[in-house]
């Protein structure tokens, strides 16, 4: 979980902005990559994504022993307790350059997302968008909206979320499908999510706290009331299916009193509507695609979305034929995991988001995904650097690194941050001042300080890393 601060302007230099633009170290930044804008009403296609990176040359090849002596002060014996684990390794070699507790698992918080990040990456692939449809009830007028896990899915162009499929197209498109026949009643089917709606150890009123909301097959906005709001937490509605098919009815002039739960009619085999033929219960009327997971994932891991997390993780467990559920999630998430040789027995997982305390993981898993990324063999999974926020700059970093002792960091760290009570941690990957490229990963329980002095020994230890002449 992140306690999000209100979103605000950063102004950095210009040697700093172009800096991001082209990438630090060795590092090559997809040049090309896709101008996501609000997606039409109807199938098109989206660039598949080519490689991130390119091999590193010409950098110094860090070493161990004077990274170790650097971070051990800023490590033991300070504000984040005895049960602090890390894991530094150079992502070009692999090779391990600071450990402590490194198979140690605790609760990773929010770092959790990076995970959940990379098995999307490596299931549904950067370019897959979620398809919301509606289609025809069993009588003549009903219209079902049915839910295909976009928590993403806006009312209209003022959504939450940029490059939202949007109710508004969509009920354009059902009636022009419905021609002369007018909507009577709207019916929500939210039947492809299974389980609980609140996820293991989440307070019983977590979606009244904010931070997240229920989590079902069907929303607008995240189950934000209201999609202007920018500021953490968030008033959610206390049913999203149902907010979401009113929202629906008013764009089709249905009252209220004529929405209801249900599922929608198996399709018939008959052809599309048409002026001289009935509308089959079942047909089509109409379909709205999200935006492609790329662009989802950067707003998950850039504002720490648990939501949105959520509902990302359950397209995982759609890919591995699993139930859309949180038990569902949690085993095609570890599956990934295993398929990339991470060590089995150091990730345990509960939710996709890090909102429970259930989840554990160690720093080497997190390293080890990373490196991953990074070594050429798994291509799907380069996009990852891409989407972590960057320190000083964006998202939930947007205000880290900012006292003069974690300066070094700004601009060249890319991270996860992760907030519980006693819990804090930051994950991901930066470039050394002598040009050597590391991933890392700080993870601390029992932290016996508040959030933000908390934070701020995690900065230290990161700007150190990013300062060091480990040469």
């Amino acid at each position: 979980m992140e306690k999000r601060r209100k979103l605000r302007p950063i102004v950095l230099s210009a040697a700093l902005a172009l800096l991001l633009l082209i990438g630090v170290g060795g590092w090559h930044w997809w040049q090309n990559r896709a101008t996501f804008t609000t997606p039409a009403p109807a199938s098109s296609s989206e660039p598949i994504p080519g490689p991130v990176l390119k091999p590193l040359t010409g950098a110094a090849v860090p070493t161990g022993s004077t990274l170790k002596e650097q971070l051990e002060p800023l490590v033991v014996g300070t504000v984040l307790g005895k049960n602090v684990s890390v894991s530094v390794v150079d992502l070009r070699s692999g090779k391990v350059l600071y450990e402590r507790d490194p198979t140690n698992t605790v609760i990773p918080a929010s770092n959790t997302k990076l995970v959940t990040a990379a098995a999307v990456l490596a299931t549904r692939g950067a370019a897959y968008r979620i398809t919301t449809t509606a289609v025809a009830g069993a009588n003549p007028g009903e219209v079902v909206l049915v839910g295909a896990g976009d928590a993403t899915l806006a009312v209209d162009g003022e959504g939450f979320y940029a490059g939202a499929a949007r109710l508004d197209q969509l009920a354009e498109q059902i009636k022009k499908s419905l021609g002369t026949t007018k909507p009577t009643k709207v019916i929500v089917d939210g039947s492809l999510y299974s389980g609980p709606v609140l996820g293991p150890a989440w307070e019983a009123n977590a979606n009244e706290e904010g931070y997240t909301s229920k989590i079902t097959a069907l929303m607008i906005d995240g189950a934000r009331e209201d999609p202007k709001d920018q500021e953490t937490p968030f008033d959610r509605y206390s049913d999203p299916e149902l907010a979401a098919g009113q929202a629906l009815a008013k764009l089709l002039g249905v009252p209220n009193s004529a929405v209801s739960r249900g599922t929608a009619p198996a399709a018939s085999g008959t052809a599309a509507p048409s002026a001289s033929a009935p509308i089959a219960p079942g047909a089509q009327l109409g379909a709205v695609k999200s935006a492609p997971m790329l662009r989802q994932l950067e707003q998950m891991l850039g504002h720490s979305d648990n939501t949105l997390a959520e509902a990302l993780a359950r397209q995982v467990a759609l890919a591995k034929g699993k139930p859309a559920s949180f038990e569902g999630a949690a085993e095609a998430v570890e599956q990934v995991l295993t398929e990339l040789g991470l060590p089995v027995g150091q990730f345990d997982l509960a939710d996709g988001a890090g909102y429970s305390t259930q989840n554990q993981l160690s720093p080497n898993v997190l390293t080890g995904l990373m490196t991953r990324a990074a070594d050429g063999k798994h291509a799907g999974l380069a996009d990852l650097f891409n989407l972590l926020p960057v320190a000083g700059w964006s998202g939930s970093l947007d205000y880290r690194f900012a006292k003069p002792e974690a300066a070094s960091g700004l601009g060249v760290v890319r991270a996860k941050s992760g907030t519980l009570q006693k819990v804090n941690s930051i994950s991901g990957v930066v470039q050394t001042a002598d040009g050597g490229l590391l991933a890392f990963a700080v993870l601390a329980e029992n932290v016996p300080t508040w959030q933000y002095p908390a934070q701020d020994a995690l900065d230290r230890i990161v700007a150190k890393i990013a300062s060091c002449g480990c040469s």
